[in-house]
């Protein structure tokens, strides 16, 4: 984050995993924060300098489909329409790319309304629309891939927080087929790319992503041997392949390039 002057910050969702790591990385730069807790009036009366908006469910979504939409669409509405801030960036996700023919942040993008796993994405992109139409300025979105990194939490349905977890217990269970692959991106890439596309961004949507696919196999090998752990592929597991990511309008502005996702110096 060099370069980036001192700033007041809001992170709303700062119990998450995101949010809360968010909350220690702008503090260690220098940065004043604010975490309020949730349903804090606050929010609404007093200044808020650049708010990251990290609120959102991920593996329950679908066991929770009012909580999703007051998540992802109903509080944002209101820090719009109500809130004093400098700049809002609202965490979505490469997730809304299911089943687009592209993956650059102005492609086209399809959703099946009467499949309840496009709830998740219908209410991200209705966020993102949201944003749009508010006519605040200093309102942008990062679209994030999945997140790895030390601390994740088994229950969060991340696929690599779910084999790590098994790994450390000695056994894995894979349930798709191993060469499936997705994208997935260091949560320390995550933490010093956001700041700067708050502060910073020239345009309104981003990629937040590595731009290269890591398949599951490669996820087996890695752990296994990690943590001296054996694994198993259940029969039928099916294939689970996304687009790559486009990451040209991340690069192109700051040039960035990705951590390596097991260096032995982030490990997870």
């Amino acid at each position: 984050m060099t370069g980036l002057p001192p700033s007041t910050f809001t992170v709303l969702g700062a119990s998450g995993y995101i949010g809360s790591r968010l909350v220690a990385h702008l503090q260690a730069q220098g940065h004043t924060v604010w975490a309020p807790a949730r349903g804090d009036a606050a929010v609404f009366t007093r200044p808020l300098g650049h708010v990251m908006y990290c609120v959102g469910l991920t593996a329950d979504f679908r066991t929770r489909p009012f909580d999703t939409v007051d998540a992802h669409v109903g509080l944002l509405a209101e820090v719009l329409r109500r809130a004093q801030f400098d700049s809002l960036l609202y965490l979505s996700s490469t997730r809304v790319y299911m089943g687009a023919t592209r993956t650059d942040e102005d492609a086209p993008l399809a959703v099946v309304p009467g499949d309840p796993s496009y709830l998740y994405n219908l209410t991200k992109l209705t966020g993102e629309s949201l944003c749009q139409a508010s006519g605040r300025p200093g309102v942008r979105v990062a679209r994030l891939s999945n997140v790895v990194g030390p601390g994740m939490d088994a229950a969060s349905g991340n696929l690599v927080a779910d084999l790590l977890h098994q790994a450390r217990q000695g056994h894995m269970v894979l349930r798709s087929d191993p060469q499936s692959a997705k994208d997935y991106v260091h949560v320390a890439d995550v933490l010093d790319w956001l700041p700067r596309i708050a502060l910073r961004g020239r345009s309104t949507v981003y990629n937040v992503a590595s731009g290269s696919q890591t398949t599951h196999a490669q996820w087996l090998e890695w752990l296994g041997a990690r943590y001296a752990s054996t694994y198993e592929v259940l029969d039928g597991a099916p294939l689970q392949r996304l687009a790559p990511i486009n990451v040209s309008r991340l690069r192109a502005e700051w040039g960035v390039v990705t951590r390596p996702l097991w260096d032995d110096g982030t490990a997870l």
